[in-house]
């Protein structure tokens, strides 16, 4: 194999596929980038067990042929020289890279034991615009778990509501669950997709007006932007009901400014960084809240004028949820909805809000 590329091309396509390229295995396979020339294209793929992502860029192919090289030294190697034009050429042994007057070497592996992820073929597929679907992940998938003890909840359930896709996402201790204008499409939708494969989707996306269609089937999704395809494997199985733990009413409601609230969780979540609970409490009452944190460093206490309805409460929460939750709500004031200090509570905004967020309380002594 030996092509020409241009410096630039080459590394944001290395870059852009080592992201599903595995970092925990025992196949050194799954740790490269196949790179396959054929005609005049070179295409750059990487695949983890989970998802593939795939980059296809024009060079100059001087002689065909594929292998397999370590996609973190490669695309960080090549990154460091993408003003020149790059020279590869190699067999299942090893690369050399030309640029300029150097040239240097990397180890490779046969590309025959890559594993093909295969064809998603599939005649079901939803619709949605680029920056709608952007913000329905970014909105979302923050809230998707992180360990392994729940599989499924390491994805967000994406499912048709009428003419909205409805995205859920929760890790046990908060909620979110967000909705978009749905293009075109399927009418039946309901899909676990890894939280790992809508991030990557989403930095395909420039975020425009253009629509994006979206191919899935019982196990895959697929999605192409450009010149760049993604396709990962969907998670099987019952994903929670939201409908079984949203409250249906409460006790407590309260409107306040979300610039101010925020601006005053921060403050308190400086003293209480590194703390295991990261907690903050809030004493709402009709003059307002009255936010504390305190902590070995220092203990913070803050008022923020709120509009309220119901009873007066005292509450105790995970500083960063409620952040998170607060800075991912749309409009300048949020409603915050309460039953107890053990209950959970939500975070919405207060008008034309498509976006709820249920968090869990921190339960202590106090």
């Amino acid at each position: 194999m030996k092509f020409v590329s241009n410096g630039i091309l080459l590394s944001d396509a290395a870059v852009t596929v080592s992201k599903a390229c595995s970092v925990r295995t025992t196949l050194p396979v799954l740790e490269c980038i196949k790179i396959s020339a054929v005609n005049d294209r070179v295409k750059l793929t990487a695949y983890d067990g989970e998802i593939s992502i795939e980059r296809t860029l024009k060079a100059d192919v001087l002689e065909e042929g594929e292998i397999c090289v370590n996609g973190k030294f490669f695309s960080d190697f090549i990154g460091k020289i993408q003003d020149e034009n790059i020279v590869i050429a190699g067999d299942e042994t090893s690369i050399n890279i030309h640029y300029g007057e150097c040239i240097s070497t990397m180890q490779t592996l046969s590309a025959s034991d890559f594993p093909a992820f295969g064809n998603v073929e599939s005649e079901d597929y939803f619709e949605i615009k680029e920056k709608d679907f952007k913000e329905l992940i970014a909105k979302t998938v923050f809230c998707c778990a992180t360990d392994d003890s729940r599989p499924i909840l390491k994805g967000c359930l994406l499912e048709r509501v009428g003419d909205k896709l409805q995205a859920t996402a929760l890790d046990g201790f908060r909620m979110a669950v967000t909705a978009r204008d749905i293009q075109g499409g399927n009418n039946q939708l309901k899909i676990v997709c890894p939280a790992r494969a809508l991030t990557e989707i989403s930095r395909m996306m420039e975020g425009g007006e253009e629509n994006v269609k979206i191919y899935v089937n019982k196990n895959t999704l697929s999605v192409g932007v450009k010149d760049t395809l993604l396709k990962s494997k969907l998670y099987l199985g019952e994903f929670v009901r939201k409908e079984n733990i949203y409250p249906v009413a409460f006790e407590t409601v309260v409107s306040v400014e979300k610039a101010e609230i925020v601006e005053s969780i921060e403050r308190a979540s400086i003293l209480i960084r590194g703390d295991k609970n990261n907690l903050v409490l809030f004493e709402i009452s009709s003059k307002g809240i009255v936010i504390r944190a305190n902590s070995d460093i220092g203990k913070v206490e803050e008022f923020v004028s709120c509009e309220l309805e119901g009873k007066e409460l005292n509450i105790a929460m995970n500083g960063k949820f409620i952040l998170e939750a607060l800075k991912a709500t749309d409009g300048e004031k949020v409603k915050l909805s309460f039953n107890s200090a053990v209950s959970p509570f939500t975070v919405e905004a207060e008008e034309n809000g498509e976006s709820s967020y249920l968090i869990l309380p921190v339960r202590t002594n106090q």
